[in-house]
């Protein structure tokens, strides 16, 4: 089937889009946040981000048929309005959820050194096991992690493993959040940490959000935490995002602007994803394979082993946490400026690619460390 040529406005955050998209059309990218109606008065296409809210205000009288967002989550979509007036719709499930593990991981593992204790040693609890939060599981269960399991909607299906979140707080020493953003039905994630639970968490305890800001109550979190010192903060969403708290973000020990998903590969796949949807709504055999997208992403990173190194080690010479939040306090130092730092911060984020793509070469591992560097993702030989 061929197409007259397509008029497209992306977000330009978004890549490969002139790899996937380019065949098919014209490309104009806008910053997310400031794609609005008078921008689609000529697109057939519209390919966004977690930033960009796409309802009836931004489609309306725009001829507009196909949307595709590059992300896991759909709280920004008013996908029930696009389906009313018929056009198509993708996201990108799972696209970047291995980036977001290994952001975890990575995060988890700073702590770890810092507080002098292994994850081995303690009970993590994942609130939301679905695309992150089932890699998450996997990992750290290959890793030798006691997990406590939180997850309402596979529960009420009927599916076994799972504790109340009041159980899981109570047990776990680390609390991971990994659910998507909803307000209504049986089990909305909004606020899910609040005042009134928020005291049920275990001193000493480790509390990471790489899911959705409004998912913990940050106000709650601020006046709580004044009180709680004793918990160790990891948040990389926030609840009015790109507006941060500034006295809740210098009580972190790591902050970030919402990237934990940003891997190039993660991104690459999300782009990739929304081509294949489209091609499969018009008709059209896609003839892009992924992998040769991320071949052509740039060289892989070759991590030289010389038989000293820890896993720890080998995690940070991929990400380093540390180098994040760094320029995550740096971009709050001006509070007029602080919002578009916040997307500065994302717009122009360091290429940083997945465990699987790292080359690991000199020394060979000891089976240990082979077997944890396999468990968390590499690719040992």
């Amino acid at each position: 089937m061929k197409l007259s040529r397509l008029n497209i406005v992306a977000d330009e955050n978004i890549p490969a889009l002139t790899r996937l998209f380019g065949h098919l059309g014209e490309i104009r990218t806008l910053p997310g946040r400031t794609i609005q109606n008078s921008d689609l008065q000529q697109a057939d296409m519209l390919l966004v981000r977690s930033v960009t809210r796409v309802d009836q205000q931004l489609l309306e009288n725009t001829p507009v048929r196909f949307v595709g967002t590059a992300t896991i989550g759909t709280d920004h979509i008013d996908t029930d309005w696009l389906q009313a007036h018929s056009i198509g719709f993708s996201s990108a499930p799972g696209c970047n959820a291995d980036a977001v593990a290994e952001y975890v991981i990575s995060n988890l593992l700073l702590v770890a050194a810092e507080q002098g204790f292994k994850l081995t040693e303690r009970v993590v609890g994942i609130v939301g096991v679905g695309n992150v939060g089932r890699r998450l599981q996997q990992r750290l269960t290959d890793l030798g992690v006691t997990l406590v399991l939180n997850d309402p909607p596979r529960a009420a299906a009927g599916e076994t493993g799972f504790i109340a979140l009041s159980a899981l707080l109570a047990q776990a020493d680390i609390i991971c959040l990994h659910t998507p953003l909803t307000k209504t039905g049986d089990h909305p994630s909004f606020h899910l940490l609040n005042a009134d639970n928020l005291e049920h968490i275990k001193p000493g305890a480790i509390l990471l959000n790489a899911g959705r800001g409004p998912v913990i109550d940050n106000k709650a979190l601020l006046n709580w935490h004044r009180g709680r010192a004793d918990v160790t903060l990891l948040l990389d969403v926030w609840e009015e995002e790109p507006v941060v708290d500034s006295q809740l973000a210098q009580r972190v020990r790591i902050g970030t602007p919402h990237i934990a998903g940003y891997s190039l590969d993660g991104k690459i796949r999300g782009t990739w994803m929304l081509y294949r949807a489209f091609c499969q709504q018009q008709g059209i055999t896609p003839d892009i394979e992924l992998a040769d997208c991320l071949a052509s992403a740039g060289p892989a990173p070759d991590i030289q082993l010389d038989g000293s190194e820890t896993l720890t080690d080998i995690v940070h010479a991929i990400y380093q946490p540390e180098a994040d939040f760094q320029r995550f306090m740096a971009s709050l130092v001006d509070t007029d400026l602080q919002p578009q730092a916040f997307d500065l911060l994302r717009k122009n984020y360091p290429v940083r690619r997945e465990f699987v793509a790292a080359k690991l070469s000199g020394d060979k591992p000891s089976p240990e460390l082979a077997k944890q560097l396999q468990a968390v993702g590499f690719c040992p030989d």
